[in-house]
């Protein structure tokens, strides 16, 4: 279910949302997440710690306030409950068994939500648009590139601890601005730039300091 939330909820808010700034919303949100399973188990944020998780919503605030320069809300919190989705995701995957097979399950067993969500998605008459350069583009993203993404996730996490988890993928929304920029042609607004700053900055604070428990 998890799996399948982050899927449907990330593919429908990017419909709106550049390459950078659903990234940026995507790790910030699953961080947070994390951040807060590891409060729920006892630790403690003081000092620094704080200061950087306060730092890191003001960043996710700034960032959504309206504006010239803010993402459309309904994207952006299509692509908020994309990131508490894989957190929670990441979390349960922790020690599940061999990441492969689990994997291979946790895709098999989202396809009955996926294949409801398309029906109804005839049903309410959205549009449906398809090539054959859009369908082996989808077909790589998600049996190739998602598949062995999660499976190399999966066996890395058993060895992570929940606010270690959120370190490794601090430099995916750094990279998802760059490909923007580089293949979409996507312009860094001084927004997104600041609150990128923000809210990853924030974020190393937490993550990277001895958490008191």
């Amino acid at each position: 279910l998890a799996l399948f939330v982050y899927a449907a909820a990330f593919s429908l808010a990017y419909l709106s949302l550049s390459a950078a700034t659903g990234a940026l919303l995507l790790f910030g949100m699953v961080q947070l997440t994390m951040i807060a399973q590891g409060l729920r188990k006892g630790e403690r944020l003081r000092g620094w710690p704080l200061a950087g998780f306060a730092l890191a919503m003001a960043g996710l605030v700034g960032l959504l306030l309206p504006g010239l320069s803010a993402p459309p809300m309904a994207g952006s919190l299509l692509m908020a409950l994309a990131g508490v989705a894989w957190g929670v995701y990441s979390l349960r995957g922790r020690g599940a068994g061999d990441p492969t097979r689990v994997t291979a399950g946790n895709f098999m067993r989202s396809l009955p939500f996926t294949l409801a969500l398309g029906l109804l998605w005839l049903l309410l008459g959205q549009p449906v648009h398809m090539e054959p350069a859009g369908v082996l583009y989808a077909l790589a993203s998600g049996a190739v590139a998602s598949g062995l993404g999660y499976a190399i996730w999966y066996a890395a996490l058993p060895s992570l601890k929940a606010m270690s988890a959120a370190t490794v993928q601090l430099s995916v929304p750094a990279i998802a601005a760059a490909g923007g920029v580089l293949f979409l042609d996507e312009a860094l607004s001084l927004r997104l730039v600041l609150a990128s700053i923000a809210i990853l900055g924030g974020i190393a604070l937490v993550i990277l300091a001895k958490p008191e428990a």
